[in-house]
C-alpha cells in the first residue's frame, strides 16, 4: 500500500516553472529534446504570476530590451490582454508550455528527493499534492530553475548564500567580512482608483504604520508603477527556512501600509477613492542559495561589460542591492550602484562545478551577490533559461556533459540563440550564405540592415530596413536553389518602456496600480501585421509561399520546401497603426 508512483523519462529535467525554468523547458523542447517541467506552483511564471505580481524587469538603456522566449510572450500579452488581466497573463505562460508537445508538465509538483550514481543525477522526484503521487524523473541532464536551488542539498552541489567578504573577489561594494545577509522578500498588493470613496477597515492584527517609518518610502499612487516593493523583510534571516514566518510578519505589514494610506490623516485624502483589490500571500524572493559554477562571475566582470568568449546572456539592471533590513532599516530601502548596460553573462556560470550533469538558470546562478543585485531581475532570467535550454539540446545531441561543451560547440550555442532572437552584445549573428551571396533589391532605405546579422537598432545605429507598406524587397539568387526556412524579425518597439503616463500604457508587461485615466494596451504600432512572401520560378512566374493576415510575433520562422527557386520577394502590407514600416531581418536557407 501506499501513493502511487509514476516514473517518467526525458532528456531534461527542468525543476521550478519561473520564467527561466519555462524559458528552458521550451528552448530545449523547441530544439528536439523530451522535457519534463517539475513546478510546485498551480501556475507558470514564478515571481510573475497571478499569486506574486511582480512585473517583469531588465536591462536598462535604448534597444536593450531581452528578446527571445520572453519577447515571443510579451507579443502575446499586448495581443491577447490589453486590459492587463493578470489570469490571461497566466494563461500566456501555461499556454507556451502546453503547445510544445515535447514537455510533460507537472505542476502543483513539489521536488523533494535526488537520487545519485557515480556522482551524476539519476532521478528527481516529486510529490504533486493534487493527486497524491509521487513523480519520478529519469533523465540525462537535469536543470534547477527553482530559484531556491532545491537540487543542492539533495545532490551535494556546491552552493553559496549570502555577501561575500569584499576581498575576495575585490568587489568595492561588499562588506569588509562576510555575512549571511540577502536581500529580502516581498508581499505586493494592488489597488485601483474608483468614482466613489472607499472606506478600509483594517484587521486587528494589521501592523500600525508611522510616518517616520516611510520617510524612504513615499507611496504614489498616481504612478502605475507602484507596487510597494519595499515592502520587505527576512534578508537577515533564512529567506527559504524561515519563508513562512516572514510571511507571517509580511501580511500585517502590507495591510498596515494600507491602512496607513486611508485612514491616517496625512494620506487618507490623497487615497479617499482608492481601494485595494488583491492582497498577495505567498513572498516574491529576491535571494538565497547560488550555486557554484566553474566560473562565479562578479562586480568587476558587470562594471567591465562581461567580454566574455562563452557568452549567452546578457544583463543590463543596475547593482540594485536592497539593505538586508528591508523595510526595519531607517536609511534607503536600495542602493543602486551603477552596470554598464548591456553586458554579457558567461557559459560557465550556468553549470554545476562538481555535478557533472547539472545546468542552472535564474537568480541561483554561478555569480557573488554583488553580480546577483543586478542580474537576478527576470528579464536577464528568462534569457538564462533560454540559453541552458539550448546548451542542454546541444549537450543532448552531442551525448557531452555541460562541462564538455567545447569551444566549437559554444560558437554553435551562439548560432543558435541569436537564430532564436536572443541577442548577445558582443557578437553579429551569422547570416545565410544563400542570402549573403545573392542580389538583393527593393525600394526604401537600408536594403544591407535585412542581412547585416545585426537585429535591433545599435549605439544610434540604425539596423532596419525602413520603408512602408506597399513597398517591396527581393532576393535574386546566384543560381536556382532549394529554400527549407525564412526568417524574419520585426519592429516590435524596444523602446516602448520610455512613454510618458497616459501613453505610458505599454511600460511593463503588466500593472498594480490602476488609475480611472488608465487606458489599455495596445501592440506596438511598429510591427508588421500583414506582409505576403512570393517565390520566383526558372520560368519567371511567381507563387505564395507565405501570408499572414494577424502577425503578432516579433520573430517568425516558416518551414517551406521551394525547389529551383530563382528569387523571393517580401511584400509589408499593413503594420499595426504606423505608416512606417521597419523590418531588421529577411533571410532564407
Amino acid at each position: 500500500m501506499g501513493f502511487q508512483r509514476i516514473d517518467h523519462t526525458a532528456d531534461l529535467c527542468v525543476v521550478g516553472g519561473g520564467l527561466s525554468g519555462l524559458c528552458a523547458a521550451v528552448a530545449a523542447a523547441r530544439h528536439g529534446l523530451k522535457v519534463v517541467l517539475m513546478h510546485d506552483r498551480p501556475m507558470l511564471g514564478g515571481n510573475a504570476s497571478s499569486e506574486i505580481r511582480m512585473w517583469v524587469c531588465g536591462a536598462h538603456g535604448d534597444n536593450n530590451r531581452e528578446t527571445g522566449l520572453l519577447e515571443e510572450l510579451m507579443m502575446e500579452n499586448q495581443y491577447r490582454n490589453p486590459d492587463k488581466n493578470y489570469y490571461i497573463w497566466d494563461g500566456i505562460l501555461y499556454g507556451m508550455a502546453k503547445r510544445e508537445k515535447r514537455i510533460t508538465l507537472l505542476l502543483n509538483c513539489s521536488c523533494l528527493d535526488a537520487a545519485m550514481k557515480d556522482g551524476s543525477i539519476e532521478t528527481v522526484t516529486g510529490w504533486q499534492t493534487t493527486t497524491q503521487r509521487y513523480h519520478s524523473v529519469r533523465a540525462g541532464l537535469f536543470a534547477d530553475c527553482s530559484g531556491d536551488s532545491v537540487l543542492a542539498p539533495l545532490t551535494g552541489a556546491a552552493f553559496r548564500e549570502g555577501r561575500e567578504a569584499r576581498a575576495e573577489f575585490g568587489e568595492s561594494i561588499q562588506p569588509e567580512h562576510a555575512d549571511s545577509c540577502t536581500m529580502g522578500m516581498s508581499c505586493m498588493f494592488q489597488v485601483e482608483e474608483t468614482r466613489e470613496a472607499q472606506a478600509f477597515i483594517p484587521p486587528d492584527w494589521a501592523e500600525r504604520i508611522t510616518e517616520e517609518q516611510l520617510a524612504h518610502r513615499k507611496a504614489d499612487l498616481n504612478s502605475p508603477l507602484e507596487n510597494f516593493w519595499y515592502l520587505e523583510l527576512g534578508g537577515m534571516r533564512d529567506t527559504i527556512g524561515d519563508t513562512e514566518e516572514i510571511r507571517d510578519e509580511l501580511l500585517p505589514l502590507a495591510y498596515g501600509i494600507w491602512d496607513y494610506l486611508k485612514n491616517s490623516p496625512q494620506e487618507r485624502e490623497n487615497s479617499r477613492n482608492w481601494r485595494l483589490t488583491w492582497m498577495g500571500a505567498l513572498p516574491g524572493k529576491r535571494e538565497s542559495k547560488r550555486y557554484e559554477g566553474p566560473y562565479i562571475m562578479n562586480q568587476n566582470d558587470v562594471r567591465s561589460g562581461g567580454e566574455f568568449g562563452d557568452e549567452v546572456a546578457y544583463g543590463g539592471w543596475s547593482m540594485d542591492d536592497h539593505h538586508p533590513a528591508g523595510f526595519r532599516t531607517d536609511q534607503e530601502p536600495t542602493i543602486y550602484h551603477k552596470a554598464p548596460s548591456p553586458y554579457g553573462i558567461p557559459y560557465r556560470c550556468l553549470y554545476s562545478r562538481n555535478i557533472p550533469n547539472l545546468f542552472f538558470a535564474g537568480r541561483n546562478i554561478s555569480v557573488s551577490h554583488a553580480a546577483l543585485s543586478s542580474c537576478r531581475v527576470m528579464g536577464t532570467c528568462a534569457m538564462l533559461g533560454q540559453a541552458v535550454g539550448t546548451a542542454a539540446a546541444i549537450a543532448a545531441v552531442e551525448k557531452c556533459l555541460p562541462k564538455d561543451i567545447t569551444e566549437r560547440h559554444i560558437t554553435y550555442l551562439q548560432d543558435l540563440l541569436m537564430d532564436d532572437d536572443c541577442f548577445l552584445p558582443h557578437l553579429r549573428r551569422r547570416v545565410s550564405s544563400l542570402c549573403a551571396d545573392a542580389a538583393l533589391e527593393g525600394d526604401g532605405c537600408g536594403l544591407e540592415c535585412l542581412r547585416d546579422g545585426i537585429d535591433r537598432d545599435r549605439a544610434g545605429e540604425v539596423h532596419a530596413w525602413v520603408g512602408g507598406t506597399g513597398s517591396r524587397i527581393w532576393y535574386a539568387f546566384a543560381a536556382p536553389s532549394h529554400i527549407s526556412r525564412i526568417r524574419l524579425v520585426f519592429d516590435s518597439d524596444l523602446n516602448r518602456r520610455t512613454l510618458p503616463w497616459p501613453e505610458n500604457r505599454m511600460n511593463r508587461n503588466m500593472f498594480h496600480n490602476r488609475r480611472l485615466c488608465y487606458v489599455p494596451s495596445h501592440m506596438p504600432t511598429t510591427m508588421l501585421k500583414r506582409y505576403r512572401i512570393t517565390a520566383c520560378c526558372p520560368d519567371g512566374s511567381r507563387r505564395t509561399v507565405v501570408e499572414e493576415e494577424n502577425n503578432y510575433l516579433r520573430l517568425r520562422k516558416y518551414a517551406v520546401d521551394i525547389s529551383d527557386c530563382t528569387g523571393l520577394m517580401l511584400e509589408p502590407l499593413e503594420t499595426w497603426g504606423s505608416e512606417e514600416v521597419r523590418i531588421f531581418a529577411f533571410e532564407a536557407e
